[in-house]
């Protein structure tokens, strides 16, 4: 982790989907945020990693970005969601790689790159937040 947790964000667990689904943070930096998730658990019929599961991930990785930026008096929202998905993951885990492309006072777009343990693409996808005072 090169960027530790806000003191000022909530203490605990980030939600209870992402337990569930086992979503952990690993870097917090608004600018590039990074979280993981294993595929063990959140499966689709086939053996698969489930398509609501990655997009789960790619929710939590897009809002906390943007909450990150609007700071700690600021909710956020997601409020549209865009998945292109490139490659099955059957094992191991997945990580989302979170970067900005546009931080306004009321709307951000993030985009959101998973991959696999070997560094292949899984899914991309781009987060659009409102920003609420």
């Amino acid at each position: 982790m090169t960027t530790a947790r806000p003191d000022w964000l909530p203490t605990g667990s980030i939600s209870p989907l992402d337990d569930k689904l086992g979503i952990r943070i690993t870097d917090y930096d608004p600018d590039r945020l990074v979280a993981t998730m294993p595929v063990e658990g959140n499966q689709q019929p086939y053996g698969l990693l489930h398509g609501g599961a990655t997009c789960a991930l790619m929710e939590t990785v897009g809002s906390w970005a943007a909450a990150l930026a609007a700071g700690p008096d600021r909710q956020v929202v997601g409020i549209e969601l865009n998945v292109s998905y490139l490659r099955s993951a059957t094992e191991g885990s997945v990580t989302a790689v979170c970067t900005p492309v546009r931080r306004g006072r009321t709307l951000g777009t993030f985009l959101i790159e998973v991959s696999d343990e070997q560094g292949r693409p899984t899914a991309t996808g781009r987060l659009t937040c409102l920003t609420k005072s």
